[in-house]
C-alpha cells in the first residue's frame, strides 16, 4: 500500500499526508488554488511537538495526472464531496481503498449496517446518489478522526492535540485489508484503533460536535464559553437527547448522558471548533452532515426533533446570510 493520494490537503489531510510520506509512502495530493501553488513550490509541512516536518509531494488539480492509487484519503469538508465524486474516478483501481476522514454522518452510513434501515440513502448527504455511484461501497473504509489541527498557511499545518484515527469496514468485518491499513497508519506514527462498528464511532463523535459546532459558528464563542452558559448548555443537551434516541433506533445506543459528554469537551479547554474556523475563513459550513442529516434520520425513525429543528433553522439561516451555505 505504497501509492497514497490525499484528496483535500487541509489541516487533517495535510497532517495525515506528512505522516504517511515520512513513513515511506509515495504521497500525492489533489489540490487547487493557493494550496496547489504552495505544494508545487515547496513541501507539505507540519508543525508538531516543536519541530517542523517536511514532505515533498506530487500535487495536481487533476486526479488524472496522478493515476490509480492503493489508498485515497478523502479529507475534504462535506460540502465539497459532490465535486470530489465527479473527479475521483482516475484514482480508483479495483483494489483501491478510500478512507473517509470526514466529519459528520457519511453517505455510506447504512452500507451493511442499520437493521431495517440498511441500504437507506441519506438524501441530505447524497441527494441524487451520485456520490455512492462515484465511490462504490466496496472501496470504503470509514475513519473517525480524534485530532485537532489547523492551517497556518496553505500547505503548512499546525498540529494542536490528539493523534487518534479510528478505522473500520462499514460491515464491521476485520478484513485483511483493514488490518493492513491499520498497520500502515500505526507505522506512520498515528494511533490507529480498529473499530468493531465504525458507524457507532462516527455517531458518538457527532453526538458531541453536532451541537457545539453550529452554536460556535453562530456566536463566535469558544467551547468553554458555550458550556459555561446554563441556557445554551441546556439547549444543547436537549438536542443530544433527540440524537441519542435516533441512534438507539438504528442500532447505536449511547449509554452516557449529555452532561457526561460535556465534561469530556470541557477537558479540551477553550478551543475554536472546526465550523467556527470555517466561518472565520469564509468557507462553506458542514451543516448538512452534522445537523440536517440528524433531522432526516429523526423523520426516518419516527423520533420528534423540535430542538434539532431549531438548531438547524438558526444555523442554516446564519450560514445563508453569510454566503456559507
Amino acid at each position: 500500500m505504497k501509492r497514497v493520494c490525499i484528496y483535500g490537503a487541509g489541516a487533517i489531510g495535510g497532517w495525515i499526508g506528512v505522516k504517511l510520506a515520512r513513513s515511506g509512502c509515495e504521497v500525492s495530493v489533489v489540490a487547487r488554488g493557493a494550496t496547489l501553488q504552495a505544494l508545487q513550490a515547496d513541501a507539505l509541512r507540519l508543525d508538531e511537538g516543536g519541530a517542523t516536518l517536511q514532505a515533498p509531494v506530487r500535487a495536481s488539480a487533476s486526479p488524472a495526472d496522478l493515476g490509480v492509487q492503493d489508498l485515497v484519503v478523502i479529507a475534504v469538508k462535506a460540502p465539497a464531496m459532490a465535486e470530489v465524486a465527479r473527479a475521483i474516478r482516475p484514482l480508483l483501481g479495483p483494489d483501491t481503498i478510500v478512507l473517509t476522514a470526514m466529519n459528520g454522518v457519511p453517505w455510506w452510513f447504512f452500507e451493511g449496517f442499520g437493521g431495517r434501515y440498511a441500504g437507506t440513502r441519506l438524501k441530505s448527504i447524497d441527494p441524487d446518489g451520485a456520490i455512492a455511484q462515484a465511490v462504490p461501497a466496496r472501496h470504503i473504509v470509514g475513519c473517525v478522526v480524534h485530532a485537532s489541527c489547523a492551517l497556518r498557511t496553505p500547505g503548512h499545518v499546525q498540529h494542536h492535540f490528539g493523534n487518534k484515527l479510528i478505522i473500520g469496514e462499514p460491515s464491521g468485518e476485520k478484513t485483511a485489508r483493514v488490518q493492513q491499513l491499520a498497520s500502515l497508519l500505526a507505522g506512520a506514527g498515528l494511533e490507529c484503533v480498529l473499530s468493531e462498528q465504525i458507524q457507532k464511532d462516527a455517531w458518538y463523535k457527532l453526538w458531541g460536535n453536532m451541537t457545539v459546532n453550529p452554536v460556535s459558528a453562530m456566536t463566535g464563542a469558544t467551547t468553554d464559553l458555550i458550556l459555561n452558559d446554563d441556557l445554551v448548555r441546556g439547549f444543547i443537551s436537549r438536542v443530544m437527547l433527540e440524537a441519542r434516541e435516533i441512534g438507539e433506533r438504528v442500532g447505536i445506543p449511547i449509554a452516557q448522558q449529555p452532561e457526561d459528554r460535556h465534561q469530556v469537551t470541557r477537558k479540551l479547554g477553550a478551543f475554536k471548533t472546526s465550523m467556527l474556523q470555517d466561518v472565520e475563513a469564509g468557507k462553506p459550513v458542514e451543516i448538512d452532515a452534522l445537523v440536517t442529516v440528524v433531522r432526516e434520520m429523526g423523520e426516518m425513525t419516527g423520533v420528534p426533533t423540535p430542538f434539532t429543528d431549531a438548531l438547524l433553522g438558526l444555523s442554516r439561516l446564519h450560514a445563508r446570510v453569510h454566503g456559507l451555505y
